[in-house]
């Protein structure tokens, strides 16, 4: 399972001219799914989310979670985070997993991260997205399950 996660001052999602999530401050992130992923994996990743020290505490360093900030998630599930650009000219998607397995495991993710307390916004899974951020700082890290 791959994660990119973006700190951001405000976030949303559109599908077909509606908003179907939006945030003010805290994390976008983009979840990318492969084959042999499991609970465990949604798991981990939403307990690094939560827990990533990328917020400034009073002195200006990264002292703070996104829990300790009071932060939101805006979660868009992204399977072209499996993309391999190495051969040719248009990116092959075979480590991406099929739906029926990437919904199951990103909607654990979600849940997992709300169970920590976190509100949560989405997009609509599988559906053509309009993702608009203000990326704050910009602070932007790659997060791998493996």
């Amino acid at each position: 399972m791959r994660v990119v996660v973006q700190r951001s001052k405000e976030a949303k999602v559109t599908v077909n001219d509606k908003v179907t999530g939006s945030i003010v401050k805290g994390f976008v992130v983009l979840v990318g799914v492969t084959h042999e992923d499991t609970i465990k994996d949604a798991a981990f990743l939403a307990d690094k989310v939560a827990n990533l020290r990328v917020f400034e505490d009073e002195a200006g360093k990264m002292n703070f979670s996104l829990l300790d900030a009071g932060g939101e998630v805006l979660s868009v599930s992204q399977f072209t985070l499996y993309g391999d650009c190495r051969k040719g000219r248009r990116p092959n998607f075979m480590e991406a997993a099929r739906p029926d397995l990437a919904v199951e495991i990103y909607e654990a993710f979600n849940s997992c991260l709300r169970e920590k307390g976190l509100k949560v916004e989405t997009g609509v899974f599988g559906a053509m997205m309009d993702v608009q951020l203000i990326n704050d700082g910009p602070v932007t890290l790659i997060i791998d399950s493996k």
